[in-house]
């Protein structure tokens, strides 16, 4: 079977997309060069009137995205580091977000925002390490966070069809990764989720990058417990029906989040299993610590982030 890698996959969805639609656009800081290599090639086949390379000042192509996706257009806007979306969350979440609601469905806004790098990178720091996923999702902005090549591509097609305003973020662990693709690949729904490994004992319910982590957990935990692995794929919508029935089935839960730990997306996935799947015991969330600032030193780094190693306590931990 042919491999693909998670940013081929990426920057395949933007050739494939571009093709078929002439609306789609793609905005940001030298995308025409494709540093990333997720914008690699586009301005030479799509042309520069459609790879826009933009100054520097997100608030200001962000808002002009938001303007053209109103305007009939499906502007892709590519930032290159995730605290950026500080920057540019009013342009994103009280205009681009709130416009079609606010004229009562009459215009939409279908905008993609697509965060290469997201999460912690060696060496990378307090500024340029975050991953607020759970943020876009707590004010309702549909966010996706594919763990494989082949979601990261079906995801992105997705995010712009949508009529609304998609976030679509691609973890620096996941970026070096590859996949075996065995057929077509095709758009992937949002708030459909994928079961990895199927178990009956625990559900480890697991975001971007720490899937391949969950699923290694749980083949060397296979001799103790048969542990199911669920991949939301998008945290906003969420597929509480597939989540529902896993857990039900198995009775026990653990997320393992990388975002903060506070008001982030493992515990309102923690949250709901309590009210709605008659957990048999409280479940457990390993995330970052509440108001984690990645440091510069490489061991804190590493110190501050979910592993497998406290995956495995975890799981051990609701067995018990």
């Amino acid at each position: 079977m042919p491999s693909l890698s998670y940013v081929a996959a990426l920057n395949q969805a933007l050739h494939d997309e571009m093709a078929r639609d002439e609306r789609v656009c793609v905005l940001g800081e030298d995308v025409s060069l494709g540093i990333t290599g997720i914008t690699k090639g586009l301005a030479e086949v799509h042309g520069t009137g459609r790879v826009v390379d933009t100054p520097l000042s997100e608030q200001a192509f962000t808002s002009l995205a938001t303007g053209a996706a109103i305007a009939g257009q499906r502007p892709v806007v590519e930032f290159q580091i995730p605290s950026l979306l500080y920057l540019v969350f009013e342009q994103i979440a009280n205009q681009a977000h709130k416009f079609s609601l606010m004229t009562g469905g009459q215009a939409s806004v279908p905008v993609t925002y697509l965060v290469p790098g997201s999460g912690s990178r060696s060496g990378m720091a307090g500024q340029h390490s975050d991953h607020p996923y759970s943020l876009l999702a707590h004010v309702g902005i549909k966010t996706a966070v594919p763990a494989t090549s082949s979601d990261a591509y079906g995801l992105l097609l997705s995010a712009i069809r949508e009529p609304d305003p998609v976030a679509v973020f691609a973890p620096t662990l996941l970026m070096g990764t590859s996949e075996e693709i065995d057929g077509d690949l095709d758009a992937v729904p949002l708030g459909s989720a994928r079961v990895h490994r199927e178990g009956t004992d625990v559900t480890v319910v697991a975001v971007g990058h720490l899937v391949p982590v969950a699923l290694q957990v749980a083949a060397e935990l296979a001799a103790e417990a048969s542990v199911e692995v669920v991949d939301p794929r998008t945290v906003y919508p969420v597929d509480w029906e597939t989540l529902g029935k896993s857990v039900t089935r198995t009775g026990r839960l653990v997320v393992i989040d990388d975002s903060n730990r506070m008001c982030g997306f493992g515990a309102e996935i923690a949250a709901t299993a309590v009210e709605e799947f008659g957990l048999a015991v409280p479940p457990r969330r390993l995330s970052r610590p509440d108001g984690a600032v990645i440091p510069y030193a490489l061991n804190l780094d590493h110190a501050l982030l979910p592993d497998a190693l406290g995956l495995a306590e975890a799981i051990r931990a609701v067995l018990r």
